[in-house]
């Protein structure tokens, strides 16, 4: 199936209105001068570091340490313990306990990997053999593991240019008779448009999965993401705000999908009532050792996510302005965790690649990278091949979805990737080092500017 797309692409000089509505005041040289950067008249811009030119930022930003004597008093009291099984075990109890005092859902169940709690949702949402379930295509693919052993179909919409996330009509776009669910991912602690999304999943009737894998402490329109979806689900992998090295957490309020969570978790074993199996799961239960970590890092959630939420606004604050760079976009109601800063360049308006640009940037110190990942889900070799199951797509094969990978479109999202940088923001970091990391991101730009 293919389908045409309704945009332009973000290097198009007639790009998205998204883009120019974000970046319409980057036109005003003195906009630039004003926060130190862009030359007026003749004025030579000052020489890079790439190039022998003096630093930009001289140290850079360590991160503390993230578990400490918290953690370690848990884990003393691990000790004592006389099971280490999740089941009304203290830690996993403790962990529930402080995960619903700044989440308020009623039905949650730790497990080994965020992976593995998107899968329990989708599992507990009934998705089935060609099942279709709208998502992102610029995500981690452990979004879409769970749906693909369902032997459901991912469906991959586009995404706005500034936010990364998923735009609501494109979703509404990639509705048809078979679509079951959507699986919002908050991209970068970026909340999605709940709201909207919301009523479309209202409207269609659909099953709404926040995936906050990224996104711990963020918040939609005031109020924690996780609340708004019908599941929500979150990581506690190593690179995650707060981690117990690997975990994850997968909560409802929806009495027709909550009760399901612990089960689709542990073997199909109902814990509460008992009796025989009577549905298939596989066992992603998280341990009292893990929780007892992940009970402590709980604790330092709020310092984190603030800190880096109040760094990432002063960053797009001060890049601001800038011709041909696109600031992370975040609604002025919302929270970000950032758990990276995600810019964009218009390379037109430069005359170097994003490849230099981003040298360029590192030999100021700014700690920058080049994209994100490397293509769109749908652009790697197993969904190309449909080879999911030992080379084979079986419900492919038998008619029950004529998804073809190879000819999906998501233009929008393959000129994210193509144009994106990432920049680090995190706890660590000073408002003095973010502000020299705006300077640095100036002194490049102006210095390629076309």
């Amino acid at each position: 199936m293919k389908h045409k797309s309704i945009h332009h692409t973000f290097q198009d000089p007639a790009s998205r209105r998204e883009f120019l509505v974000a970046s319409s005041a980057t036109l005003a040289g003195a906009a630039l001068a004003a926060q130190g950067g862009g030359a007026t008249g003749g004025e030579t811009p000052p020489k890079l570091a790439l190039h022998g030119g003096a630093k930009t930022i001289q140290q850079s930003a360590k991160l503390g340490p993230r578990w400490g004597e918290p953690e370690r008093q848990y884990l003393e009291a691990v000790l004592g313990q006389d099971t280490l099984f999740y089941w009304k075990g203290p830690q996993t109890t403790g962990f529930i306990e402080s995960f619903r005092q700044l989440t308020p859902l009623k039905y949650v169940m730790t497990c080994s990997s965020g992976t593995a709690a998107l899968h329990i949702a989708v599992a507990a949402a009934g998705i089935g053999p060609g099942d279709e379930v709208i998502t992102s295509p610029i995500t981690d693919i452990g979004t879409v593991i769970g749906v693909i052993f369902q032997q459901g179909v991912p469906v991959f919409a586009d995404l706005g240019a500034g936010t990364y996330n998923l735009e609501p009509a494109e979703v509404e776009r990639r509705i048809t008779p078979r679509t079951k669910a959507i699986i919002a991912v908050h991209l970068c602690g970026n909340p999605c448009d709940l709201t909207a999304l919301k009523a479309l999943a209202e409207k269609h009737g659909l099953i709404l999965i926040e995936d906050a894998a990224q996104a711990w402490g963020a918040k939609h329109r005031g109020k924690p993401v996780g609340t708004f979806g019908h599941i929500a689900c979150w990581s506690l992998q190593n690179s995650k705000h707060i981690t117990c090295g690997d975990g994850g957490v997968v909560a409802s309020n929806d009495e027709r999908f909550g009760p399901f969570l612990q089960r689709f978790g542990d073997k199909g074993y109902d814990r509460v009532t008992g009796g025989l199996c009577e549905l298939f799961a596989t066992n992603y239960r998280m341990t009292e050792e893990q929780a007892a970590i992940a009970r402590a890092q709980l604790g330092r959630l709020e310092g984190i996510v603030a800190k880096r939420a109040r760094l990432g606004s002063l960053l797009t604050e001060h890049l601001q302005g800038v011709p041909g760079v696109l600031p992370h976009q975040v609604h002025p109601e919302d929270r970000c965790g950032y758990w990276f800063y995600f810019m964009r360049l218009r390379l037109d308006a430069f005359s170097c690649d994003r490849s230099t640009f981003v040298k360029a940037l590192a030999a100021e110190g700014v700690e920058a990278s080049a994209g994100y990942i490397s293509v769109p889900l749908h652009r790697n070799p197993v969904f190309q091949k449909h080879a999911f199951f030992a080379g084979r797509w079986p419900i492919k094969e038998l008619g029950l979805t004529a998804m073809d990978y190879t000819k999906w479109e998501t233009p929008e999202a393959e000129s994210i990737l193509k144009t994106g940088v990432k920049i680090t923001v995190q706890e660590g970091m000073s408002e003095e080092h973010v502000l020299g990391v705006a300077k640095g991101i100036r002194k490049v730009a102006r210095y390629f500017a076309n």
